[in-house]
């Protein structure tokens, strides 16, 4: 009894991951409409009631997703820096702050509330959306400008607040030449101090 119950839990997560995948996929090909488990769950083929069987609630798969298009961007985002080059501050803004992206970023300030209130429910959530972006960053500025690993690791941080607050601005007041022209200002003032090429 004991064996058949390991593998059907390992069955279960080969089912969840293989729908977080889809998920991540059909969210990177079509964008974010809908929010809504129903939704979601059409579109992947699948219901609703299956998600929340695999996930335990809406907040929880949507987590799951947002931690795949996290590692799907830092793979990126990881080549890049491999071929020579980190992107400039213009570039990832132009990539994150698109009308198509948006979606995503609002999922993700969602969570990010959810989570503050709910520390122990998304601590995975909370232990990664900070942390993994800022090593992933820092590693790229090391290897683009030959910097120490805590010089690297005080630029990522201010990088990812400036971006991250001024996409909380843009979803807020929908002004998108202001926060654009505010990061450009930034980008100039970082390449003034040596920080980007």
């Amino acid at each position: 009894m004991l064996t058949q119950r390991v593998v059907e839990t390992r069955a279960d997560q080969t089912i969840r991951a293989q729908l977080r995948d889809r998920a991540v996929h059909h969210v990177l090909a079509n964008g974010l409409s809908d929010t809504s488990l129903r939704a979601i769950a059409e579109q992947l083929g699948t219901s609703h009631r299956m998600l929340i069987y695999h996930f335990g609630s809406s907040e929880e798969f949507w987590d799951a997703v947002l931690s795949g298009l996290r590692l799907h961007q830092q793979r990126v985002l990881a080549r890049a820096t491999a071929s020579g080059r980190m992107p400039t501050l213009e570039e990832t803004w132009a990539r994150v702050a698109s009308s198509r992206n948006l979606p995503v970023i609002r999922l993700v300030f969602q969570i990010y509330g959810e989570a503050l209130k709910d520390r122990t429910r998304f601590r995975t959530f909370l232990s990664q959306v900070v942390d993994s972006w800022l090593n992933t960053i820092a590693s790229g500025l090391e290897k683009d400008l030959g910097v120490g690993r805590a010089k690297a690791k005080r630029e990522a941080r201010l990088r990812l607040a400036v971006i991250r607050g001024l996409l909380l601005d843009l979803l807020t007041t929908g002004d998108r030449p202001g926060t654009t022209e505010t990061l450009r200002e930034f980008a100039r003032d970082r390449r003034a101090s040596g920080w980007e090429r």
